[in-house]
């Protein structure tokens, strides 16, 4: 647990500490949330352009991935009522609020690819 600005909160009627940290990781934790956010950044995306990007990525892990997000509020889905259905994805006012953090993050991988590479190297390797 993390130690600076825990919070408290009352649940059930009882005091619960809450790490700001490890809410944020539980809703934007995992493999491919983060990538998903980066590519929403820019603009609105259909899920066969998400797939298109994320190739490494199956179908039902997208799918379960944005529908934590649109759970978390972070993700908007728009159905559109056609044939075939068109189904859109975007960032919240929530989710929007996220770009500087994205920023920070590509920055800083941007700054340590060579680092990052040799260590994913030596993973493939063994």
């Amino acid at each position: 647990m993390c130690y600076r600005n825990i919070l408290y909160t009352m649940k059930n009627k009882k005091l619960k500490l809450v790490c700001p940290v490890e809410r944020v990781i539980d809703a934007i934790g995992g493999k491919w949330k983060i990538i998903i956010l980066f590519h929403l950044m820019g603009a609105t995306k259909r899920f066969n352009e998400l797939r298109r990007l994320m190739p490494e990525v199956t179908q039902r892990m997208l799918t379960r991935q944005l529908r934590e997000l649109e759970e978390c509020g972070i993700v908007k889905r728009k159905v559109y009522a056609q044939v075939p259905p068109k189904v859109e994805y975007s960032l919240t006012e929530l989710g929007l609020s996220l770009n500087s953090v994205l920023d920070v993050l590509h920055d800083w991988g941007l700054k340590n690819i060579d680092v990052l590479e040799r260590k994913n190297d030596k993973n493939t390797e063994a």
